[in-house]
């Protein structure tokens, strides 16, 4: 059974956490007076649904339920976790938790997204202050991985504990900050550079256009995956941070900034601001902006994920969580059928001009198919290290059908051949029943030593014939052993 959030605020950040929870596989009940709400979250959904699973390359849990309630005391019937997004007016939010703690568990977290507002404030009124903790998030919330728990000596351990697993589980990076702080600790960060930039702008040194150029093709892109002490570390040089602080913290002193003050904002700068921000994206609806951004952050974060790195090494480590394939042939639950090697959402950044999954991703989904198998057969990294491995020597792919980013795919696979040298394979690759492509490999077992062909370990024979003889009697499936062009 489902485990239940209740969602309390729907705008752009409670229509995030909903996306995040639901497409984690918990069941979303929604409480916002707005008549657009369910409209609203709609719409965040759809993003989310397109371009989050892309994330994995491993199956997702299957989406929880949403649904929408008349009134506070419904939505959190059953919660064991409550997100409070309503606007950032600590009356308001107060309020809202007295109502909350009037219906709600008593051991349910209760996390506020606030972006100000310290928990001792937020707790202030409440008959539970316990039971308040601040968890922000970073739009979009179902991309975007940290949130900042932010907690008081009234939060017990077991609470601090349960929103940390509740986070992670939905696969966020919980930034524990012991002690609170206005405005947490990142968004602090922001303050400072929008600060900087109003007065930039102000004083006619330059435009927003060129503000966000200096930041997304430069440091914005170092910062991306080494953060800020890491990136001056390493522009330190060989004698690192202490060399960095010796060169450059002299200029600490010199008035490079204005980060003591802040601009007025008058009717000149706003207009200023505004103007220039049209010039610059005014071309673009919101919409389209919010998809340009997700494809983007997509591409950042999947190249990040290849080299296990930054948020990308979050990722990684959330594939494993969540991965439903066996590892090993021993645990294939019916060896006797087509063994399930593949099971993943197509990325956005797998698709063409023609928008559908670009034909070398079908041999990287094949390809994956094809490593996984050997794994679970014993071919994995020790046993690489040590004895051999197979190397492709054929390949054969067959488009049967097209299929677009955000799809479920699944790769079944048929072991035809696996004695002596050789593994024979053949891959299905289907979204629901309808059949997608067919891949058939041919390999070698090669010595990583001698660089020939070689015989396999014993355990992976043995695995491999077993593979082999279990397949031998199923239905041989159109295109084994076909020729280009020929049936």
């Amino acid at each position: 059974m489902a485990q239940i959030a209740a969602i309390i605020g729907g705008g752009v950040i409670g229509g995030g956490w909903a996306a995040r929870f639901l497409l984690a596989g918990w069941d979303v009940r929604v409480f916002d007076p707005d008549p657009e709400a369910e409209r609203k979250i709609g719409e965040v959904l759809a993003n989310a649904r397109r371009s989050l699973p892309g994330l994995s390359d491993v199956a997702m849990p299957a989406e929880g339920k949403l649904s929408f309630h008349e009134t506070m005391s419904e939505a959190v019937d059953g919660a064991i976790y409550i997100q409070e997004s309503v606007p950032e007016r600590l009356e308001l939010k107060q309020k809202v938790y007295q109502t909350l703690q009037a219906h709600c568990a008593p051991d349910a977290v209760i996390g506020s997204s606030t972006s100000g507002f310290k928990p001792s404030e937020l707790q202030g009124c409440a008959s539970r202050p316990e039971q308040i903790v601040v968890t922000h998030p970073f739009n979009p919330v179902y991309l975007l991985p940290l949130v900042e728990l932010v907690t008081t000596e009234a939060n017990a351990p077991e609470v601090v504990k349960q929103a940390k697993d509740v986070l992670q589980e939905i696969g966020m990076y919980p930034l524990h900050l012991k002690r609170e702080i206005d405005a947490h600790i990142a968004d602090r960060f922001l303050e400072a550079v929008w600060r900087e930039a109003l007065w930039l702008i102000n004083d006619g040194i330059t435009t927003t256009e060129e503000i966000d150029n200096a930041i997304r093709y430069g440091f914005g892109l170092r910062w991306a995956q080494m953060g800020l002490f890491e990136t001056y570390r390493v522009a330190g040089g060989e004698a690192g941070m202490r060399h960095f602080i010796a060169q450059f913290g002299p200029c600490l002193k010199w008035p490079w900034t204005k980060l003591m003050d802040v601009p007025d904002l008058t009717d000149e700068l706003i207009d200023a601001i505004a103007g220039q921000s049209d010039a610059q994206s005014g071309h673009h609806s919101i919409r389209e902006l919010e998809r340009i951004r997700d494809n983007n952050l997509v591409a950042i974060l999947r190249g990040l994920k290849a080299q296990g790195w930054g948020a990308g090494a979050l990722l990684k480590a959330r594939d494993k969580q969540i991965d439903p394939i066996p590892a090993q042939l021993d645990d294939v639950a019916d060896l006797s059928k087509p063994i399930l090697t593949v099971e993943r959402a197509v990325p956005l950044d797998w698709t063409d001009y023609n928008g559908h999954m670009n034909e070398v991703r079908y041999l990287q989904a094949f390809g994956d198919a094809t490593d996984r198998f050997m794994m679970m057969v014993g071919c994995d990294g020790d046993y690489i290290q040590s004895t051999g491995s197979y190397f492709t020597a054929e390949t054969h792919i067959r488009h049967v059908d097209e299929v677009h980013a955000g799809a479920t795919i699944r790769v079944e696979t048929l072991c035809i051949l696996g004695e002596g040298k050789k593994m024979h394979l053949f891959h299905q690759m289907f979204e629901g029943d309808r059949l997608l492509a067919t891949g058939e490999h041919m390999l070698i077992h090669v010595s990583l030593e001698t660089r020939k062909s070689s015989m396999p370990g014993p355990v992976v024979a043995e695995r491999l014939a077993r593979a082999a003889d279990a397949h031998a009697n199923l239905p041989r499936p159109e295109g084994l052993g076909a020729a280009v062009g020929k049936r």
